[in-house]
């Protein structure tokens, strides 16, 4: 089912994600699975990348930077990046 010309679901990272699988805005520790599910989102047409962005007050360049780990190494790649580590010893 489509709603405001999105679909209610997409193929995620374990299986079928809706908006209310995604892991919550306030989400201060990121695993790879959650980084994976909201790619997935992006991709699938559930979030637009400006939309996630706010939502989880990331970056586009830290979303390109998920993009580039997955595309090189999977979700493995997702682990803990560089702007992530920089950002939480910074305060930000």
């Amino acid at each position: 089912m489509l709603e405001y010309g999105r679909p209610a679901s997409v193929m995620g990272p374990l299986g079928r994600i809706t908006i209310g699988d995604l892991p919550s805005s306030s989400t201060a520790h990121w695993v790879s699975r959650r980084k994976a599910e909201v790619l997935a989102a992006i991709d699938g047409g559930l979030l637009s990348e400006s939309e996630a962005c706010e939502r989880y007050r990331l970056s586009a360049e830290e979303l390109a930077a998920w993009r580039r780990s997955i595309s090189r190494a999977g979700i493995p790649g997702l682990r803990i990046t560089r702007a992530q580590e920089y950002r939480n010893r910074s305060g930000k």
